[in-house]
């Protein structure tokens, strides 16, 4: 068995509306120096049963778990 993690997050150039609300709250409580905030999803999960678990998340990734026309992501495999 082996343990998934895929991380999505918008490209780069894709506004992230919630990245900048974040960082605008950041910037009101003090954090000037906070920038560029991004926000993204962790999808983790258990997978059992598949010789390559890295390829099999990565297609779960391109047909389910990631936009990949304005997201892309990264996958772990402990």
């Amino acid at each position: 068995m082996a343990r998934v993690k895929v991380h999505v997050f918008l490209k780069p150039g894709v506004l992230d509306v919630q990245g900048k609300a974040v960082e605008g709250a950041l910037h009101g409580l003090g954090w000037a120096g906070a920038s560029n905030a991004r926000v993204g999803k962790l999808i983790e999960f258990d997978l059992d049963g598949v010789d390559d678990p890295a390829a099999e998340a990565k297609t779960m990734c391109e047909k389910l778990l990631a936009n990949t026309v304005i997201e892309s992501y990264r996958i772990e495999v402990a």
